[in-house]
């Protein structure tokens, strides 16, 4: 049923990675064990950093935060994929499709600049060590924090605004596992030109600027990273390769899904590239920025008993990742 004769469509069809009717076995034994390893690892790292004096510091209140953004991106999309894998009733009322994407957007968009905030405090660190206390005090990472989020949820409440001013009739059935831009924009009657100029314009700045600030950054990491001796030199790149891999990943899938005409998006790669963003990634933070962390390993074991927590660690110290 086409546009010109279909009724206003009350719910969405959300077919997840296929369009085969029924239970999606292969989706549970995909995101489940995805889903249990990011929200405890996430939550994991939450606690640590929250009860060692030894975590408290501007690196680690900016990871905590991430943990906690991670958390919310995987819980809004994940256990609704596989409510609907397991039952194959895949139906979601119109609203609840757009609050959905609302908060997705508030989480991804604020890990993004999350991110970019997590890349500045490592250019301090390593290229302002001195001024690192006063640079990177606590007021100013929870400052940034509130700001990341702020930012978050003006953007998303734009992009969810100019959904509502859509016409949806007819075809209702969207190829993906949960209600994503491109997917939505393809159903609608209406034109959609303002729409993909929001993307590429205001999404633009919101997605690509931290990213240009991210390399900018480590341009001058790099600089000065290559007037210290060979042994700095191996410590400070050590510091920096997690959280270059993830951002990488990160925004490698979001330009592949959302920086690309509508005409040209495909469902099936968009549908692939977001489950390396908001379930892979999400998960794989808390192993590849902390877990392998000395400071955090020590954590989890007087967390465990085997020592105490004391407070003798400096909070304004510029930690460093190994």
């Amino acid at each position: 049923m086409g546009c010109e004769n279909g009724s206003e469509i009350s719910e969405f069809i959300l077919l997840g990675l296929s369009s085969r009717p029924g239970p999606q076995p292969f989706l549970v034994l995909l995101f489940l064990p995805l889903y249990v390893a990011g929200v405890l690892g996430n939550s994991l790292m939450v606690a640590l950093i929250t009860v060692d004096p030894r975590l408290h510091s501007p690196m680690y209140s900016l990871l905590r935060s991430l943990s906690l953004v991670d958390v919310g991106l995987l819980s809004v999309t994940v256990p609704q994929a596989l409510a609907h894998a397991l039952s194959g009733h895949r139906a979601v009322p119109f609203h609840a499709c757009l609050a959905q994407f609302f908060f997705f957007y508030v989480f991804g968009v604020s890990d993004t600049l999350l991110l970019a905030a997590m890349a500045l405090d490592r250019y301090v660190a390593i290229c302002d060590p001195l001024r690192y206390p006063a640079v990177m005090s606590p007021r100013v990472c929870r400052r940034l924090v509130a700001s990341c989020l702020g930012l978050a949820v003006l953007h998303s409440a734009f992009h969810a605004g100019l959904l509502l001013r859509l016409t949806y009739r007819g075809g209702n059935r969207l190829p993906h596992f949960f209600c994503d831009h491109q997917p939505l924009l393809r159903l609608s009657c209406s034109p959609t030109r303002v729409n993909e100029a929001a993307i590429f314009f205001e999404g633009g700045l919101v997605i690509l600027g931290p990213f240009l600030f991210i390399a900018a950054s480590y341009a001058r990491i790099g600089r000065a990273v290559l007037q210290r001796p060979a042994s700095e030199r191996r410590r400070a790149l050590s510091t920096c390769g997690s959280h270059l891999t993830m951002v990488a990943l990160f925004y490698g899938a979001i330009v592949g899904v959302y920086f690309q005409p509508g005409a040209s998006y495909s469902a099936p790669r968009g549908a692939v590239f977001s489950v390396m963003y908001t379930i892979v990634t999400p998960a794989a933070n808390p192993f590849v920025y902390s877990l392998r962390n000395k400071d955090v390993q020590g954590a989890l074991r007087r967390l465990m008993g085997r020592g105490r927590i004391s407070p003798t660690h400096s909070c304004n110290k510029p930690l460093t990742y190994v």
